[in-house]
């Protein structure tokens, strides 16, 4: 009877812990990515957007804290928030420390699946489904975020869970068209309005790219969308990209600047697309810390004036 040879395990185990602790690490390594976005009218002053997403805070998380409330150093002109900020049952107090000098700044948000439930211990496989909901299953603990939204709302930030808000941002008038988190089916698109005013800019957002949502922006006449819940696909396999979006947005689009439903409009020639921009997000579970090929992120849009057109 053959003998196993300790180094045919040893080297396998060895390089799943050294890729366990680089994922972990991964995860801690928080970056701002940066975009220009052409969907201003011809001679508006730049707008500088931070947009937030998928924090998924937990009250000790002092290096996250820490890192969040430095963001105001990027001097935006306005915030967005897509949701999933809260890990943890006590997470709010937490949560406004770290946002504290940015709540002090025009704002946006909507919710995520992760401020209204607590997140819990899953099979990590089930992340390989095309959509990980299981409705069948007891819902989580509640976490506060009717305390959340009433915070936001005092210091000045636009609740947009499936409403329409404008707001004057550098002179330019912004648009707004929000919906509450589609990964739960709360998301009731709001009814049509108007045209916007000449020189608006209309901006979607959602917590959670589904397709029916980013449609119904599209047809809105979102001049762009933005979105997070994907984490960019968390586990990416570098030279391939995300494996899953956690929703049916498909994976070239997990994170990033591109076009809905076709090439960016930026393309000469391209299709009248909508702009969508989907963060990979600051967090993860605190159930699985660990991110491969896919730092966790903030992004600085600079909305600029479209090009113009000649001819």
């Amino acid at each position: 009877m053959s003998r196993l040879n300790p180094a045919a395990v040893g080297i396998p185990v060895a390089a799943a812990f050294l890729t366990l602790g680089y994922a972990y690490l991964e995860a801690q390594a928080f970056t701002v990515r940066e975009q220009t976005l052409p969907i201003l009218p011809e001679g508006a002053a730049p707008i500088r957007v931070l947009h937030l997403t998928d924090l998924h805070l937990t009250p000790r998380q002092e290096h996250k804290i820490a890192w969040v409330q430095g963001l105001a150093s990027l001097e935006p002109d306005f915030v967005i928030d897509t949701g999933d900020n809260l890990a943890h049952l006590q997470a709010v107090p937490a949560l406004t420390r770290a946002l504290g000098p940015l709540l002090e700044i025009p704002g946006a948000f909507v919710m995520g699946s992760n401020d209204y439930y607590a997140p819990r211990l899953k099979n990590p496989a089930r992340y390989l489904l095309a959509d990980a909901r299981h409705r069948s299953r007891p819902a989580p603990p509640p976490l506060p975020h009717e305390e959340l939204t009433r915070h936001f709302v005092r210091k000045g930030w636009i609740d947009l869970t499936n409403d329409r808000r404008s707001i004057d941002v550098k002179g330019t008038r912004l648009d707004f068209v929000g919906v509450d988190d589609p990964h739960l089916d709360r998301d009731v698109f709001p009814p049509a309005t108007p045209v916007s005013t000449v020189g608006a800019v209309r901006v979607g957002v959602t917590h959670a790219p589904y397709v029916r949502v980013l449609d119904q922006m599209h047809s809105d006449g979102c001049d762009a969308i933005i979105a997070g819940h994907t984490h960019g696909g968390q586990l990416c396999v570098p030279g391939f990209g995300a494996l899953v979006t956690n929703c049916d947005l498909d994976r070239s689009r997990a994170s990033g600047l591109h076009g809905w439903p076709g090439p960016r409009p930026d393309v000469v020639g391209g299709s009248n697309s909508t702009w969508l921009q989907v963060g990979a997000g600051l967090g993860t579970s605190p159930y699985t810390p660990f991110r491969i090929a896919c730092r966790p992120e903030a992004t600085l849009i600079t909305l600029v004036p479209r090009p113009v057109q000649k001819g």
